[in-house]
């Protein structure tokens, strides 16, 4: 029924949308110009019926796609106090590391942490991320601690890819582009490799406190601290967010702000 349709739209609108093959079908140009047009639209009827309705408990689905890293220990419990305060509300969660497409996958809005990559999504901050650079006491004693910027290049990283650290160095911001051999996506990935003695990582606060405090991990490169990073809700491009996300966005920044002693993600 859906190819039905979607061939008569094609021969409406004299275009091809999708390019067919055996192995499968992919929006064409024009296919993902109309996509994005039609999401604008949808979010618009969504704003229209939110401002017709009478406030109170949010109604209606609310898809949202979370680190997984971080989500299950510290969003979790937001999206649980979102439910709670909403009980007409469905919520559904996709925890996961990659970046979702989310107008294509039919997500309503993400949450990312850290420096984002320029993109046509609208990017809300809701809080602080406090990183530091981490290894263990045996791999110092074995390879030393780097002191600047340029030495650190002669060490082991442990790294999601090919990224590039940034380092405080003063008020200017440094940039410095690592090398190792011990690569992951995932921060609880990195981090037992770091406890495991193979290299230096740079992770939040949130990861590293308790393994610091224990001694199994300790700070380096404490001249050039990481700048502050960011938790993010991202949502498709349009002029008015749909309530249930606005909604979404106090909570995160209510929570996301607290001290460290009052579950802030920053902790």
């Amino acid at each position: 029924m859906v190819s039905r349709r979607l061939i008569r739209l094609e021969e409406e609108l004299g275009v091809q949308l999708l390019a067919r093959s055996t192995r499968g079908a992919a929006l064409t140009e024009a296919g993902a110009t109309f996509r994005d047009h039609a999401a604008r639209i949808c979010a618009e009827i969504d704003v229209a019926k939110e401002t017709i309705l009478p406030t109170g408990d949010l109604r209606g689905r609310l898809r949202i796609a979370v680190p997984v890293t971080f989500g299950p220990t510290h969003f979790a419990p937001m999206l649980a106090e979102l439910a709670r305060r909403h009980p007409q509300l469905q919520i559904q969660t996709c925890y996961s590391d990659r970046f979702v497409d989310l107008i294509a996958e039919g997500y309503d809005c993400a949450i990312r942490v850290g420096y984002l990559e320029d993109s046509n999504l609208v990017a809300r901050r809701v809080g602080p991320i406090h990183g530091k650079l981490v290894a263990s006491p045996g791999y110092v004693a074995a390879h030393g601690s780097p002191e600047t910027p340029e030495e650190l290049g002669g060490h082991e990283a442990l790294m999601q890819g090919t990224e590039a650290w940034q380092l405080m160095d003063g008020d200017r911001i440094v940039t410095v582009r690592p090398q190792g051999r011990f690569k992951a996506d995932n921060g609880l990935a990195l981090l037992a490799a770091a406890v495991a003695g193979l290299g230096i990582a740079y992770l939040p606060d949130w990861l590293t406190h308790e393994y610091v405090a224990a001694g199994a991990l300790v700070q380096v490169m404490k001249r050039y601290p990481p700048p502050p990073a960011g938790a993010y809700v991202i949502r498709p491009p349009g002029q008015h967010p749909a309530r249930k996300i606005r909604v979404l966005i106090e909570l995160l920044i209510e929570f996301c702000n607290k001290p460290p002693d009052g579950g802030a993600v920053s902790a």
